[in-house]
């Protein structure tokens, strides 16, 4: 055999040293590039948008179930909930930030909070699509607000809910850490509060989203009254084919969100939970990190780096600087005004304050002045119809909550613990928790039908679709915000499995448990609007229930049984947080945090 020499290998390693410097040096080219025509395609993806949306309104929008359709359609779902999703971003933070700081509003913030996640989207549709038309009547964008409006009713209260409950629950040493070193309000909430809560926001904003595709079947195709609105869009393809019983155009809606969905599980989702795993508060760093392939190439973009060091941390040291001069100044006026007579400007705040105060109490009276005049049309036989119905959705949504709980719990401390777990079971559950369960309920509907069950079992089967994951997504971020070391020494004391959770799990997500709890229970009461009142090719099926109540009278235009009704579904929700709910988040707030 023939002996090759020994510099022909080392020119083989040496060409293929080569070659990996090569590929090393030119790969941050491509991803820049990759990022660039990203940039490039949302651009475009603006430009259509704008064009669609400031052109003139539609009378009657006929919904294709044609297959080719299905690209615009999902095209246009995705913006309406990316657009509702950040203007659920905008609100949580700023009202949980508000509820938490401000003693004097914050029972009543929470009171509202309590109101606002307990009113059905269908009972939010006549004023916003309304008010939203009358702003905009000769253009599209009028009925599109509308919509992303009434999908952000169905977003955002957890999103809120998380972000409160984050805030109070934050480490005494934290906090005292910040106040020693001075932490201004906006470096404050930016270097502590929002990474605190970071896990949490962002679990729940997986949950929103997916909560969005939930309702985005009612939000895009519906009749008010005598009106009829369509918007095109993925959500209406789904109801207009589960309608006519179009099963081939069910499928391709269906194949369409979930690759949708996986598409957004992989390139948004992952990355962000990859990067949000950092933000967890432990002594003791863990061995098993969630990682993303995605996450790991956009760290090391040259483009993206320049950008970082260039422009935005300059830009964010000038301004943390910056807020720090403003605030020594201001002490060092107060304090220099401290002896000083003159209070014209304390004045002139208490003056504006009461003129506000006084503005929303007449607004607020005039209101519900309008509304019980309204309520006098409602009958006695109209009111019993209402109770009875309150009732049977109230034992609906405690045993929807009681079966949720039952699988949620071990499944999402599971997940959590378990990152390599997490990567396979977190998209399953993405996608499950995404799609409408409105589109398989004619399905499940007619196996349950046949089985001899009937609406009223199937009822509590949609709620459980649309509800269940609340529980789940907050429990593992309750589980992957639990600390390693105390893990750790769990597992170096040798504790068995019933000590481990009631000294370690339960305590440790407990707070996000009451939170995945409190949101699913309004879910729940938001879902039953759907569940209770279904239209199946071209019939109409009800059962005994408040939504059955909401849905019928939104149809029919009987807005007096409609606020009625959601005056109900509100004060039973808002009585049940008040004598449950509101109780236990105190207690996770004294006993259950970490200090």
């Amino acid at each position: 055999m023939m002996k090759l020499p020994e510099s022909f290998g080392s020119f083989r390693s040496g060409a293929t040293f080569g070659r990996s410097q090569a590929l090393q040096r030119s790969w941050p080219v491509v991803l820049d590039l990759c990022v660039a025509s990203i940039a490039l395609a949302c651009f475009y993806g603006v430009v259509v948008i704008a064009r669609y949306w400031f052109g003139h309104a539609e009378p009657e929008i006929v919904i294709s179930q044609s297959p080719r359709a299905l690209p615009l359609y999902a095209f246009y779902s995705i913006i309406r909930i990316f657009l509702a999703y950040l203007l659920s971003l905008i609100f949580a933070v700023g009202y949980g930030y508000i509820a938490a700081y401000n003693k004097r509003v914050e029972a009543l913030m929470i009171a509202a909070l309590d109101i606002l996640q307990s009113i059905p989207v269908l009972s939010f549709l006549p004023g916003v699509m309304l008010a939203m038309v009358a702003l905009f009547p000769t253009r599209q964008i009028g009925v599109e607000m509308g919509a992303i409006v009434l999908i952000f009713t169905g977003q955002v209260w957890n999103m809120a809910f998380s972000f409160y409950s984050s805030i109070k629950s934050i480490p005494r040493e934290l906090s005292e850490a910040a106040s020693i070193y001075n932490f201004s309000r906006w470096q404050r909430l930016v270097q502590l509060e929002l990474p605190y809560s970071a896990i949490g926001l962002v679990w729940n904003s997986m949950v929103s989203v997916a909560g969005g595709w939930f309702f985005l079947m009612a939000c895009e195709m519906f009749v008010l009254g005598t009106r009829d609105f369509r918007l095109p869009g993925l959500g209406s393809y789904l109801q207009t084919a589960a309608g006519t019983g179009n099963k081939a155009a069910i499928t391709w809606g269906l194949v369409t969100m979930v690759a949708i969905i996986v598409a957004t599980d992989q390139l948004i989702w992952r990355p962000i939970i990859a990067w949000s795993d950092k933000f967890k508060f432990e002594q003791v760093e863990s061995t098993q990190r969630v990682r993303s392939p995605l996450l790991h190439l956009l760290q090391h973009s040259r483009g993206l780096r320049t950008l970082k060091h260039h422009t935005i941390r300059p830009l964010s040291e000038g301004l943390y600087q910056r807020l720090a001069d403003e605030r020594k100044a201001r002490t060092e006026r107060a304090t220099a005004a401290a002896g000083s007579p003159h209070v014209n400007a304390n004045r002139l705040k208490t003056v504006l304050r009461a003129i506000i105060v006084i503005v929303a109490t007449t607004a607020v009276l005039y209101a519900a002045w309008r509304a019980l005049g309204l309520l006098r049309q409602v009958n006695a036989s109209q009111f019993g119809e209402i109770m009875k119905g309150a009732l049977a959705t109230f034992l609906r949504v405690n045993v929807s909550l009681l079966l949720s709980s039952l699988w949620t719990i071990p499944v999402g401390v599971a997940i959590g613990f378990h990152p390599r777990l997490a990567r396979i079971a977190q998209p399953l559950a993405q996608i499950a928790a995404s799609v409408p369960a409105t589109a398989l309920f004619p399905v499940i509907l007619i196996a349950l039908v046949r089985m001899g069950g009937g609406l009223g079992i199937g009822s509590i089967a949609l709620m459980l679709l649309g509800t269940q994951w609340y529980i789940l997504f907050n429990v593992i971020a309750g589980a992957m915000a639990i600390p390693s070391d105390m893990r750790e020494v769990a597992k170096l004391f040798r504790f068995t499995t019933v000590q481990r959770w009631k000294t370690v799990i339960l305590p440790g997500i407990f707070p996000y448990l009451i939170t995945g709890l409190v949101t699913a229970s309004g879910g729940a009461w938001n879902a039953s609007i759907i569940a209770e009142y279904f239209r199946l090719q071209n019939h109409t099926m009800q059962t005994v229930g408040l939504g059955a109540v909401i849905s019928a009278a939104t149809d029919s235009g009987q807005f007096q049984i409609l606020l009625l009704a959601t005056i109900v579904m509100a004060m039973m929700v808002v009585t049940i947080n008040r004598l449950v709910w509101r109780p236990l988040y105190r207690l996770a707030e004294s006993r259950y945090k970490l200090a």
